[in-house]
């Protein structure tokens, strides 16, 4: 939502100023095809080059975030300190039992009961790993820190590849500008022997290019690419409190600590109160 009334923002404050003090649309409606389809298609083109295939659908499917914002919401965090909390219980009263639930999950009770969470493969992964490699004696906490950490930062960068990708695009876009300026300028003196009024709307079109080019970029690429890189950064908050979690673990703390170490680490807007927390964990106790 907040995505959309920034776009109307540029729209009318941009163009409804350029209205008030007297300026003419027509001449930018005239030229503004023919300079989209250079400056637009020449970007296209750049992205297509400068990207693979998996890129290019992964950067065109995060567009989506902009507009939707972080994946993980608050109930999402209550809901993961939840299901780690169950599961650090069986793994403390029977670790046998507990190989059901991480060999496979996608027919476990527990994660059953939060199907956000089972419906993410990364994060079931990361529960799954570290529990499997916790039963098998890794359990140096410094060690799987470290090897979670490397996890997550391996994710992290993968998941901005498509951050990095606009704002490519949106570093070119002023550039491009220039290019289907200076076409227009080509094609103005050209007609140099026509009269004043025929150049001024000539170079006029011309300098559209420009304007649509610095406009695009830091009016709407740009910021779609910091927007998107906050999003990811946001949602990477969710590994970590799982690797917080499960490292408290891995120092044989009590499982409610364990959990209280994760509510700590849970960003501000999405973390659950003391009590909150409490009641959700006697819920998910009487569920068990």
């Amino acid at each position: 939502m907040t995505g959309m009334i920034g776009i109307a923002v540029v729209f009318i404050t941009v163009f409804g100023g350029y209205l008030l003090a007297g300026g003419k649309m027509g001449i930018i409606l005239k030229s503004l095809p023919f300079e989209t389809i250079m400056i637009v298609g020449a970007a296209t083109g750049a992205f297509i080059i400068s990207n693979s295939g998996a890129a290019l659908k992964h950067t065109l499917k995060d567009v989506g975030k902009v507009f939707k914002g972080a994946k993980w919401k608050s109930q999402d965090y209550t809901d993961m300190l939840c299901l780690l909390f169950e599961l650090i219980r069986v793994a403390r009263s029977n670790p046998v039992a507990l190989e059901e639930h991480t060999e496979s999950p996608d027919e476990s009770a527990i994660f059953s009961r939060y199907p956000k969470i089972q419906s993410d493969k990364e994060s079931v992964a990361l529960i799954c790993d570290t529990l499997r490699s916790a039963s098998m004696n890794y359990d140096d906490p410094h060690q799987v820190e470290e090897v979670l950490e490397k996890r997550i930062e391996a994710n992290l960068h993968h998941a901005l590849h498509s951050n990095h990708a606009m704002q490519m695009i949106a570093d070119g876009l002023p550039a491009l500008g220039i290019v289907a300026a200076v076409l227009g300028v080509i094609k103005t003196m050209a007609s140099i022997d026509q009269p004043p009024e025929v150049l001024g709307g000539l170079i006029g079109g011309a300098l559209v290019g420009t304007f649509l080019g610095v406009f695009l970029a830091y009016g709407f690429v740009g910021p779609f690419a910091e927007r998107l890189k906050g999003v990811v950064e946001e949602d990477a908050h969710f590994h970590q409190l799982i690797r917080e979690v499960l490292v408290a673990n891995l120092h044989r703390h009590a499982p409610n600590i364990c959990i209280e170490v994760g509510r700590q680490n849970t960003p501000g807007a999405c973390r659950p109160s003391f009590s909150e927390l409490e009641e959700a964990l006697k819920a998910a106790k009487a569920a068990a």
